[in-house]
């Protein structure tokens, strides 16, 4: 919606509101379009009552998605567009919640740049990022930092240490225990939930627009198996942004594998390795300001057996095992995070991929409908035409394959059933659901 508009003394435009002050508007990608934050999506934060998700007071069952390059993309004029495009998809969609990263430590685009050193540029490109999410009504959940490289990783912070002379060892695994590595990562986290958008005036930590925060993409500590190590950090981080930030919901960001003290980690598992990689589903996830727990599913990646009816069967099993634990052991709701099929399979087709998301999205309806622990699941990963660079052997358009949309929409529609359309989501399930 336009709106009349006059130019601040900072060179930034917003709307004339009848306040001595003037009330953020947004100027986002195109010169004719126009955002008040403060306009009609009033979102609410995403609380936690046992094993359910609650907004509003009511059960709040998600279906969204991945696309964690948004931040990047943000920083550049030439990009900025894709960001806004996949979150009017989505929202199109009924997709209600996505999962993107909310780091880069010393990579291109850096956010911090080095320990304690942050690039405002790409802060304001998250600040967008997290605008948009707020004007389309999806809400987010930020990572704060990769076990893996890309992106810098914890692999760059125990480098970091090195260079200056404090670090305790060169393996990487050493970010979970040294005590100068350790600082740098609170110091990062304290200055983004603390950071106040430069577009909404919110600091992050009081912005309802992000569900929660992702302490990790998915740990793994192997120079440890018993675990210790790595629940050692958990339980210390997770603290640590609890005491900075109580209104929104923590999670690690676990692949969900069961420990070696685990009685599943042979039934379940999807190899007998899965338990040595220094983490544990039901430990890790136990800790009370952890509020909800997380799980992958890349049954291609993880398992030796090319046979896809074997890797339904898995993904089923694998589900229904977490959403149990959920229920009796953990007493917390639990989300499926990321989810795929390899396009490097041998046998790969885009019909195998669609019966690969269906089992996914109807045992997460049945969870719902049962008031289980299911709370909602992120397919890997949303692009948009023109990003194949960023592609990996997971990701799609959504738009580009009608029998794939129609399975995401559908299962969109099904959850608004169950506990009701969000206020962000009527205008688009009142046409969307009636065709379904």
């Amino acid at each position: 919606m336009v709106k009349s508009r006059m130019l601040c003394g900072n060179g930034v435009f917003y709307p004339i509101v009848g306040f001595a002050s003037c009330v953020a508007f947004i100027y986002l990608s195109f010169g004719d379009l126009w955002i008040d934050m403060n306009a009609d999506l009033n979102l609410s934060f995403v609380e936690r009552n046992g094993t359910q998700l609650i907004v509003d007071g009511k059960p709040f069952y998600f279906n969204g998605w991945n696309s964690y390059w948004m931040m990047d993309h943000s920083v550049d004029f030439s990009t900025k567009h894709r960001v806004r495009s996949i979150f009017k998809t989505g929202a199109k969609m009924g997709l209600t919640v996505c999962r993107t990263w909310a780091f880069n430590d010393g990579d291109y685009n850096a956010l911090q740049t080095s320990p304690g050193r942050f690039n405002e540029r790409v802060f304001r490109a998250l600040d967008h990022v997290i605008a948009e999410a707020r004007l389309h009504g999806v809400r987010l959940l930020l990572c704060l930092v990769n076990n893996l490289q890309a992106y810098g990783g914890k692999t760059q912070y125990v480098k970091w240490a090195w260079e200056e002379g404090v670090a305790l060892s060169s393996s990487n695994d050493s970010f979970f225990y040294d005590p100068s590595v350790r600082r740098y990562f609170k110091n990062y986290v304290k200055t983004v939930l603390t950071r106040r958008n430069t577009l909404t005036g919110l600091e992050y930590r009081d912005d309802p627009t992000i569900l929660g925060w992702e302490l990790i993409n998915e740990p793994r500590c192997i120079t440890d198996k018993s675990g210790d190590t790595l629940q050692d950090w958990i339980e210390e981080m997770s603290t640590f942004v609890k005491s900075i930030d109580p209104n929104h919901l923590v999670t690690v960001g676990l692949e969900g594998f069961y420990g070696p003290k685990s009685t599943k980690r042979l039934t379940v598992n999807p190899e007998w390795w899965a338990a040595d990689v220094g983490t544990d589903f039901i430990r890790n996830s136990k800790i009370p300001t952890i509020d909800f727990a997380s799980v992958h599913i890349y049954p291609d990646h993880w398992t030796h057996n090319p046979n896809f009816e074997y890797k339904l069967k898995f993904v089923a099993k694998w589900m229904i095992s977490h959403i149990e634990d959920g229920d009796k052991e953990l007493k917390k709701p639990v989300m499926f995070t990321e989810f795929g099929l390899s396009t490097e399979n041998k046998d790969f087709t885009p019909e195998q991929r669609d019966r690969f998301y269906k089992v996914i999205l109807d045992i997460m309806y049945k969870s719902a409908v049962k008031k289980k622990a299911g709370a909602g699941s992120l397919v890997w990963q949303f692009l948009v035409e023109g990003m194949e660079e960023f592609n990996d052997d997971f990701g799609i358009v959504p738009w580009e394959r009608k029998s794939t949309y129609k399975l995401f929409t559908e299962h969109s529609c099904r959850l608004a059933r169950v506990q009701g359309a969000l206020p962000s989501q009527i205008r688009y399930l009142s046409r969307l659901c009636t065709q379904s």
